[in-house]
């Protein structure tokens, strides 16, 4: 089922709400809808038309986020060499964990509130999981190693850079991805 597009004015409203909403997140503040409103200079009931939820809204600040992620577990998809496909995916969702504060807590909530978010984490899930097969499967990585040892691991690995706050975000990536290398030294099967 196709949706009509928004009129003008309220794809402009839509996209102010989302620019106030990635303000509101990058800064730390809690994403509650007539908060947004306001700042945004908008109507609650506005705000509630195109998001019924502060869950639907934090998704909709992730989405490009994720979905540059998803294009790029895809093409981690056609790398030839197991290794270098795992690890670029790798490094591209510790990147994105690092540059964008909407996605952690959208990757770390149980549901979605947001069907297009629901098939985007699956579609990261199973690409994660043809990779780490392929890796499995050419003797590349130590094959103890398991999808559920992995995430723990990343969200660890973003953890541990975040509390470097007080960094900017180019020296916020650089630790990020010295500690994914050095975790991924350690599982390496040359």
């Amino acid at each position: 089922m196709s949706t009509s597009p928004l009129r003008k004015d309220a794809a402009q409203n839509r996209r102010h709400i989302v620019e106030t909403a990635r303000r509101y997140v990058a800064d730390g503040k809690p994403l509650q809808l007539n908060d947004v409103a306001r700042t945004a200079s908008v109507g609650v009931a506005t705000v509630y038309r195109h998001f019924p939820t502060p869950e639907a809204l934090l998704e909709t600040v992730a989405l490009p986020a994720i979905e540059k992620l998803v294009r790029r577990a895809e093409h981690a998809l056609t790398e030839a060499d197991p290794w270098i496909a795992l690890r670029g995916f790798l490094t591209a969702a510790i990147e994105a964990l690092l540059a964008d504060p909407a996605v952690p807590p959208v990757f770390a909530a149980a549901t979605s509130s947001l069907e297009h978010t629901s098939d985007l984490k699956r579609g990261l899930a199973d690409a994660f999981t043809k990779l780490l097969t392929r890796a499995h499967q050419a003797g590349v990585i130590d094959s103890n190693v398991t999808e559920a040892d992995m995430i723990p691991l990343m969200c660890g690995i973003a953890y541990a850079t975040n509390v470097h706050s007080a960094l900017g975000p180019t020296e916020r990536a650089t630790i990020g991805l010295r500690y994914l290398n050095l975790i991924l030294a350690g599982l390496h099967r040359p």
